[in-house]
């Protein structure tokens, strides 16, 4: 009984790990990547802790009555910092041997003697240790939903100026105790709003689910909480897109996952197959991939053949349509397919196409329907955030859909035909797609030098980053 149970489990374990959803789009952020981060994470910091309120202090030592305001932090030398991963956490931000100066205000009153000044501060020895938890929330954002904070002043001093300086220099120690002690107070606290609230911010600005265009959307949610090894910061995204106007429709992923394998370079994107299909399959299920060619739009010497073909054709239905416009109504049949090898992106479309004559008043008359099998080379680039893809016609064949007779009388139609694929429909596709679509990055982060690879199944690039994030958490 205990064997069949087992073998039960076993299996059981096998079905729901076969039956995890697949990422689309994976973003790997490497120890590389996070050296430049480290940067705009100092400065960030630096600003954070500048901007620490303290308390007015009052208080009595001996004969002396003190009052400290205007507390202000003037410099902060954090030339020790180091910015790494945490396994299974997230992102440590460390602080040893480091320095902060500051300067305050006082008035302080000794038997009848009354006096104010200046008194300028330095702490030594600031070490801070913060280690943030990266999660997955219930948007399927990326979001710090823990901070764990440690800082420690090791020492601080202060040096007197104004009429009595030198006479009440002993005050230095108690006062700077007190300071020491809120200042250690103040550090953590401040850090905590930084991450939970501006970062968190910053976080916000990476897209979850938005629109590309009229017709449609883009899922970037996280299929799972980040993965973080020392060396790096795995992110997996649905990398979806959706049909605008039919939301609940969507292609099911049976892509091999994407594997990213590398660590040389910043940071690297990869997508599947399935990225590329579920746009098409959207733009398909919008509606998109149907033309209308007629009048202006058509060429004058495919017309011309077109005529010519059909003339017998038309003449046995009614002479009195020789003159009628014609037209050629495409329309995809079925979702494009895409397909990446290490030679290159292709995509093939399939797609019936119908010529008719418009007789002036009446119902449209069809002359032909055939069956128009296209495949693109589809050319991936990356500007900034910006994904987008070109594409060149690379093979073309058109085939009757009543008899092989009639395929062989369409082949004077495939050069022609091929030639307004190019002028008209191709262009076309590439408006829809120059625009490009944005990768799940946070604002202030761009892609630089990219490196565009094609591998079996899947796509990757490698690129550096440029940032400025310190400027977009305030």
């Amino acid at each position: 009984m205990t064997s069949y149970f087992v073998h039960f489990l076993f299996l059981w374990s096998l079905s729901v790990m076969g039956s995890a959803e697949p990422a689309g789009c994976k973003i790997r952020i490497t120890d590389r990547g996070l050296d430049m981060l480290k940067y705009e994470t100092q400065k960030f910091v630096e600003e954070e802790l500048s901007n620490i309120s303290m308390p007015e202090m009052k208080g009595e030592e001996g004969r002396f009555q003190y009052t400290i305001t205007d507390v202000k932090i003037t410099e902060l030398n954090l030339t020790h910092a180091d910015l790494r991963f945490i396994p299974d956490v997230g992102l440590l931000f460390d602080v040893q041997n480091s320095s902060i100066s500051l300067t305050f205000n006082r008035r302080i009153l000794y038997w009848f003697f009354y006096d104010t000044g200046n008194i300028n501060a330095s702490a030594e020895g600031v070490n801070i240790n913060t280690a943030l938890n990266l999660i997955r929330d219930e948007e399927g954002r990326l979001k710090i939903n823990n901070i764990t904070c440690d800082a420690k002043i090791s020492k601080m001093s202060a040096k007197f100026s104004g009429t009595l300086g030198r006479v009440y220099g002993f005050l230095a120690r108690f006062l700077t105790t007190g300071m020491r002690f809120l200042l250690n107070q103040k550090i953590c606290p401040a850090l905590d709003h930084a991450a939970l609230v501006l970062v968190n911010s910053l976080l916000e600005t990476i897209p979850v689910r938005t629109e590309v265009d009229q017709f449609i959307g883009i899922d970037y949610s996280l299929i799972s909480d980040p993965v973080v090894t020392s060396r790096s910061l795995d992110m997996h995204f649905r990398g979806m897109f959706f049909d605008l106007s039919h939301q609940n429709i969507s292609l099911v992923n049976y892509a091999v996952e994407p594997v990213i394998k590398e660590y040389d370079r910043m940071v690297y994107l990869a997508l599947s197959e399935f990225f590329f299909d579920s746009g098409l399959f959207s733009y398909y299920t919008a509606g998109v991939f149907q033309m209308h060619i007629v009048n202006e739009k058509m060429p004058k010497d495919l017309e011309m053949l077109l005529r010519t073909t059909y003339f017998g054709f038309i003449m046995m239905l009614n002479p009195a349509l020789v003159d009628a416009p014609l037209s050629l109504q495409l329309a995809v049949n079925s979702p494009p397919k895409t397909s990446i090898k290490t030679s290159g992106a292709t995509v093939v479309m399939t797609a019936i196409v119908n010529v008719m004559v418009l007789p002036p008043g009446q119902p449209p008359v069809q002359l032909s329907s055939m069956t128009m099998e296209t495949k693109f080379n589809a050319k991936v680039s990356m500007r900034g955030k910006r994904l987008s893809v070109h594409a060149d016609l690379r093979r073309f064949k058109i085939f009757s859909n009543q008899s092989a007779l009639e395929s062989l009388a369409l082949i004077p139609l495939q050069a022609p035909l091929k030639t307004m694929l190019q002028m008209s429909v191709v262009p076309l596709i590439n408006n829809w797609t120059k625009r490009g679509v944005r990768i799940p990055l946070a604002d202030g982060m761009d892609f630089i030098e990219e490196v565009v690879e094609y591998h079996n199944v899947s796509m990757h690039i490698e690129s550096a980053f440029m940032e400025n994030l310190s400027s977009k958490m305030h």
